[in-house]
């Protein structure tokens, strides 16, 4: 009997006889350690990423989750201690090798979910050579970044909080995650509101070529004074099911046994 579906946390014969039992799906987030402003820790995009590849793996059905990635692309953040960021195309080797490994472990559909703004386009990239690269499986994820910006903002606007201070970085709507995930590492002392202006695709661009101090001065884009634990759960859970719809359900049965 399975216990986990963290392949982190099984053996390998654990994991070769999931996989042998019809468990061919695997997921993964691709994370980032980065500013988070003044309040929250720098490993808030991958335990969030972490979490959702873990509710997403589960409404898939008979899928495992591999380890999150935990850096990523956030050059744009440096100007901030204690980033660590990768170049495009270190983080595009990694994804590969990554993807190369799980096919050969014998996954027939991996499933790949940046939490990271700054991954978006570098994971989009891997998914468009994916057919040519492994012909038979199928690689998928969610890469419409200023897409998930909109469910973000949509998701936000339940609880009445405009999109300035739901925020796309450290605002309400990631603390109230990470206020649900990890409360302990919330510095509610050290709430501030940043950028809370409109952000679109030319903000994005502004923040990709100079850099996040070129909108926000502490790190933040948004407002954490809303944010409550509550509201956390109901954001990764509408996340889940929405990324869960995006990527589609497993084929019934694959070619690779």
């Amino acid at each position: 009997m399975m216990t986990t579906i963290r392949m982190e946390e099984m053996t390998w014969p654990e994991i070769r006889a999931a996989i042998e039992g019809g468990f061919t799906t695997v997921v993964f987030a691709v994370g980032s350690t980065e500013q988070h402003g003044p309040h929250l820790p720098t490993m808030t995009d991958s335990r969030i990423g972490d979490d959702l590849a873990h509710r997403v793996a589960l409404r898939l059905g008979r899928a495992l989750q591999a380890r999150t990635i935990p850096v990523g692309v956030s050059e744009h953040h440096l100007a901030f201690g204690g980033t660590i960021s990768l170049k495009r195309q270190t983080l595009k080797a990694i994804l590969r090798d990554y993807v190369d490994s799980l096919v050969t472990c014998g996954f027939a559909r991996i499933v790949i979910l940046p939490s990271h703004g700054g991954n978006f386009s570098t994971v989009q990239e891997v998914l468009d050579e994916a057919p040519t690269a492994h012909p038979g499986v199928v690689v998928t994820g969610y890469a419409d970044l200023l897409g998930f910006a909109a469910l973000c903002e949509r998701t936000s606007a339940r609880f009445g909080t405009s999109p300035g201070d739901a925020g796309a970085h450290a605002g309400e709507n990631e603390t109230s995650m990470m206020l649900a995930l990890e409360p302990a590492m919330v510095r509610r002392d050290r709430f501030a509101a940043g950028y809370v202006g409109p952000l679109g695709e030319e903000q994005v661009k502004v923040i990709l070529e100079q850099g996040m101090t070129a909108l926000t001065a502490n790190g933040v884009l948004g407002d954490p004074a809303g944010a409550g634990a509550a509201r956390g759960e109901t954001y990764l859970e509408a996340f889940a099911e929405f990324l869960a719809a995006s990527v589609g359900r497993p084929p019934a049965s694959s070619d690779r046994n």
